[in-house]
């Protein structure tokens, strides 16, 4: 067991105290997922959005009492941390990746190591489907494969492992050298060379270069030779390898052909100077290209063909995300199926201990297959990881967990999931949290089903790590005095209020701003505590407002005098002044100020909190002169109202347009609005954002028309030759504006823009799908990351604002997390 007092040595840090020897079980980067604080160590890393000694007071409260530190005084740490063992280093985050590999050292098993613009999350999946059957695997869980995700993958290494597969992403030069130590594979695989992250790097050629480093000391390298600039710097580099390809017979693996067989694809292969022949269960050309990475595995271990089929045949999908989801009751789901070991556990707990209590916490978990350890071990270690996370009831499934249930003081036990399903009592759960999480053969999505409310087939799915990105891009731009709100109003953009308020919470905004007061009242009482600015409050909404700590916008003299007459006497109110500095929509001018300033003077208990105005038109160049003029302006107003009130408020009149365009007006805080969901409101950073929103439904009929026949209400589609269309069960009530009609609009079928003919229906529309291979069921994206809104507006003349919040509440929200 490695001990705090080995750290010194192995980070190169100078030990500021140490009170006694504490064991380094747990390594701690995130004061947010702190579950355990016996045995965890924190590292306190200072990165570009966030600084971790900030939050050093709230884990030594919560029991931390070991610290790898970047800065402070070794005085007044001792002062205020004196029972904790605490080490200053140069870098907390080069700390932790020598940590881990010094950990990486002291194992001398085979690991595979996996880089590559694309498919290494998939690839590392499949191989510890494959190779199970023989080894114990550990695996980087999820797409842990960042400078901060590779250390935390490789610390799960422990002496029972016999096979270790970690990924490796990077997306500039030297960062590969970093990993490498940590990870030190003795094979490797690089999936292949594209366009990911090619902004960080000067060419194509100097990426291969940096990504190449992975594999210095490999024994073997396994890689497709048709990608030429790849296999040219392997061999110049003289990197034992085993190649496949389809194009040159001379590689280890050739590919004589593909073909296409229902759900399968047929390859035919030459191996060791023999034909051969298999079958793919995936036909798409990019999960065949990850399964024959892993065939080339497998025909290296020299597993007999028959084997290699089988195990093939029982390769599955890779749930590459969490999704959470409304369900029955007043519930919420979060199905991560098909998933399910320690390190996975540990990433959905967090997610689950992220969410505010909404009732209790609940899990239904199966047996944890093939982890390893010793099964009294194992369902030990998941007892603690339950009771760490707060999980008041526990729903197990299967013989073994089963088996070992007086681990656990509250839980239900079945051996299967059909035996679960019988005794299924919908009103036995109602405002939970619940994470559904189970190996594949137990069919846990039977249990989703069951809890899910029952809606049509069209869903908008929320990208909360898009979302994240995006907030954190945002971030970027600002001085670190800079504070932070952010508009949740109209469903958050569409895209559901408590669940993007929640994230917001989570990643510790300064403040969220709503439209109206039952906006607001939802939030408080979905747990949301963060100031919340309510933009149109009525009067009304007054007493909702003091009721739930709600600060309303103040914009004219008789809504102020209307609030005050509201107020009990004693109380303390915060209140927002919203200035016109030139939008001429709502707001003070100045001629207003000696009657405000002489009201105010009567009710001391209201406090402005902040004032602000609205920019006009921050997202073209073409308004710069008169967004300075407002900009101006409201300092000047800003000014007035701070001397003559006698104390500080807090300034903004930045949004996300001016963010972008006048970073040095940023003042004491800004306004994210639609930035935060993927739209670049100038248009000259779009590429940088990533889309949030995908609106997904699917296709209710496929029929043969002849030329001439009419679709749609009014005859307005009109068949010029004979043609095969396709009813999506979308339509304007579900937020799919009219004005797509007659062939203005498009979607997405298997890949393929199909037009929409004729009009567009209340509850559905027809496209025109001719030529494409399509059939009842098929997914079909109405808006996404490959048919985004900035083009879909354009098309009707619209903004994205408008598409994006026109998504019908009936819609379904699924949010995930990858």
């Amino acid at each position: 067991m490695l001990t705090f007092q080995q750290l010194q040595s192995i980070t190169q840090g100078k030990e500021v105290q140490f009170v006694r020897p504490l064991p380094i079980v747990h390594l701690l980067t995130d004061s947010r997922k702190l579950s355990q604080p016996a045995g965890s160590v924190f590292f306190a890393i200072h990165g570009k959005y966030n600084d971790g000694h900030t939050y050093l007071p709230q884990l030594y409260t919560q029991g931390v009492r070991a610290f790898v530190l970047e800065q402070g005084e070794p005085e007044e740490l001792k002062r205020l941390y004196p029972e904790a063992n605490i080490l200053l280093v140069r870098n907390s985050l080069e700390a932790l990746q020598k940590l881990a590999a010094w950990h990486r050292a002291q194992f001398a098993i085979p690991v595979i190591g996996i880089t590559g613009s694309n498919g290494k999350t998939i690839v590392k999946e499949w191989l510890s489907q494959l190779l199970s059957t023989d080894e114990l695997v550990v695996k980087s869980p999820r797409s842990y494969n960042s400078q901060l995700g590779v250390p935390l993958s490789v610390w799960q290494l422990q002496p029972n492992h016999t096979l270790g597969i970690f990924e490796a992403g990077i997306s500039q030069p030297g960062e590969m050298e970093k990993l490498q130590p940590i990870i030190r594979p003795t094979l490797g695989i690089f999936t292949n060379i594209g366009t990911a992250h090619d902004e960080g790097f000067a060419s194509r050629e100097q990426k291969v270069q940096e990504k190449l480093k992975l594999f210095k000391e490999v024994e073997l390298l396994f890689y497709c030779s048709d990608f030429e600039l790849l296999h040219q710097a392997v061999l110049l580099q003289s990197i034992n390898s085993f190649t496949w390809s389809r194009q040159h017979p001379e590689a280890n693996l050739y590919i004589n052909a593909t073909t296409t067989a229902g759900h399968r694809t047929i390859v035919v292969y030459t191996f060791a100077r023999e034909k051969q022949r298999l079958a793919l269960p995936f036909t798409d050309e990019a999960s065949v290209e990850n399964a024959l990475h892993c065939l080339a595995i497998l025909l290296h271990r020299r597993l007999p063909l028959s084997e290699i089929q089988d195990r093939l045949d029982r390769l599955h999908p890779v749930a590459m995300r969490l999704e959470m989801k409304e369900a029955i009751n007043g519930c919420y789901l979060i199905d991560d199926t098909y998933n399910n070991d320690l390190a996975g556990l540990t990433i959905a707990l967090n997610l689950q201990a992220s969410q505010p209590q909404r009732g209790q916490h609940t899990l239904i978990l199966s047996d944890v297959l093939e982890s390893g350890l010793p099964e009294a071990e194992l369902y030990r270690k998941v007892a603690e990881l339950v009771q760490a996370h707060q999980v008041q009831r526990l729903i197990g499934i299967g013989p073994t967990i089963r088996k070992y249930s007086h681990l656990f003081p509250k839980g239900d036990f079945y051996t299967s999931t059909t035996d679960f399903l019988k005794a299924f009592n919908p009103d036995a759960f109602r405002n939970e949290v619940i994470l559904v999480k189970g190996a594949r053969v137990f069919g846990f999505e039977r249990i989703v089903q069951a809890f899910q409310q029952k809606v049509h087939g069209t869903v908008l799915e929320v990208n909360l790590d898009a979302l994240v990105h995006n907030l954190n891009y945002y971030r970027a731009k600002l001085t670190p005095d800079t504070r932070l709100m952010v508009m949740v109003k109209a469903f958050a953009y569409g895209s559901g209020s408590f669940e993007v308020a929640n994230l917001l919470q989570f990643h510790r905004v300064d403040y969220l701003a709503v439209a109206y007061v039952d906006e607001g009242v939802a939030l408080r009482e979905n747990g949301i505590t963060l100031p919340i600015m309510v933009m149109n409050p009525s009067p009304d909404s007054f007493p909702k407002l003091r009721q739930y700590s709600l600060e309303p916008e103040i914009y004219a003299l008789e809504q102020l005098q209307a609030f005050v007459a509201s107020l009990e006497p004693e109380a303390k109110y915060k209140i927002h002044l919203k200035l016109d500095t030139g939008m001429h929509r709502l707001g003070f001018e100045n001629e207003d100020f000696e009657a405000l300033f002489a009201l105010l003077a009567q009710h001391p208990q209201v406090q402005v909190a902040s004032t602000f105005s609205h920019l006009a038109g921050a997202d073209e160049a073409i308004h710069n002169d008169f967004s300075q003029l407002q900009i101006s302006r409201f300092r000047s107003m800003a000014t007035a109202l701070e001397e003559r009130l006698k104390y500080k408020i807090i300034k903004h009149i930045l949004n996300s347009a001016g963010i972008v365009r006048f970073p040095e007006h940023q003042l004491d805080m800004v306004r994210l609005g639609i930035g935060l969901y993927g739209v670049e409101a100038t248009g000259s950073e779009q590429e940088a954002l990533r889309p949030v929103s995908t609106l997904k439904t699917t296709v209710s009929q496929v029929k043969s028309i002849k030329q001439g026949d009419t679709v749609g209400y009014s005859r307005k589609g009109i068949a010029d030759v004979d043609k095969i269309t396709a009813t999506i069960a979308v339509g304007y009530a579900d937020g799919y504006d009219r004005r797509f009609s007659n062939g203005v609009g498009e979607v997405l079928i298997n890949g393929r823009r199909c037009p929409i003919i004729g009009n567009v229906c209340m509850d559905m529309c027809m496209v025109d799908v001719t030529g494409v291979p399509v059939r009842p069921g098929d997914a079909v994206t109405v808006f996404g990351p490959e048919l985004t809104l900035v083009e879909l507006a354009q098309r009707i003349g619209t903004i994205p604002y408008e598409l994006l919040t026109n998504v019908s509440t009936r819609v379904k929200r699924i949010f995930y997390s990858e």
